[in-house]
């Protein structure tokens, strides 16, 4: 257990980089938003997602009601549900449903993304280490953030927002150019989010996400069949 749960958190290191400086950029949004120390980190540890936190603190500013906000939630973070979903054909046997709630608090882009790399079952402490580190950059680096408070200019907040989209495409191009399959998948879903942002806007970004990312996946699974060797060892 004790050797996983190194692993995990070896694995959530460059996450946690990544994190500590997007959410530098938000704790300072907090800040400008009138929002406390205190709450812009409660934020952070009680809502692990950039998207989520930065559209939530604009209906706080907005004065906006509990349901909105749970709407607002619901729409940009319903994505993560089918991250779930893969990710639990990968799991170890010993996830009970303990471990699964627990997990599942702390599921990301990124982790997700390094997760489902992983050729090995998942175990739950993997999980857990895989979680810690980024968690731990992503709280921290908000407190940093709405301490600095208003020194860091606009300009600089917008441009460490850019950070979280670097990270993810730094963690996708490895496996997309060892494997045209993947990279067919997708250039498929990213074309599918371009056109829906510029042809169909009335669908949200929440939704335009979950959209993409079930139909390329089809569309990869008509047109790269799993072979029978790889359906042996998935069974495996």
């Amino acid at each position: 257990m004790k050797k996983e749960f190194v692993k995990g958190m070896r694995h959530g290191v460059p996450i946690m980089l990544g994190y500590l400086s997007v959410s530098f950029g938000f704790g300072v949004l907090c800040i400008q938003q009138n929002l406390s120390i205190l709450a812009a980190v409660g934020i952070s540890v009680t809502n692990l997602t950039s998207a989520g936190q930065v559209a939530g603190v604009g209906v706080i500013a907005a004065g906006g009601s509990l349901i909105e906000m749970i709407l607002c939630q619901l729409v940009i973070n319903l994505r993560y549900s089918l991250m779930s979903l893969s990710l639990s054909q990968k799991l170890d046997p010993s996830f009970n449903l303990m471990h699964r709630l627990f997990v599942g608090y702390g599921i990301t882009d990124e982790i997700f993304a390094v997760a489902s790399s992983q050729t090995e079952p998942l175990k739950p402490s993997y999980m857990y280490g895989l979680i810690l580190t980024p968690f731990l950059g992503w709280s921290t680096g908000t407190l940093l953030g709405a301490i600095a408070g208003d020194i860091m200019p606009a300009s600089v907040t917008a441009a460490l927002a850019l950070m979280l989209y670097g990270m993810f495409i730094a963690i996708i191009i490895p496996p997309a150019k060892k494997n045209h399959k993947v990279l067919v998948v997708i250039l498929i879903a990213a074309a599918l989010s371009v056109i829906m942002h510029y042809l169909l806007p009335m669908i949200s970004g929440g939704f335009a996400i979950i959209i993409a990312a079930v139909i390329s996946s089809v569309i990869g699974a008509l047109i790269f069949p799993a072979s029978e060797q790889e359906r042996g060892e998935a069974a495996e």
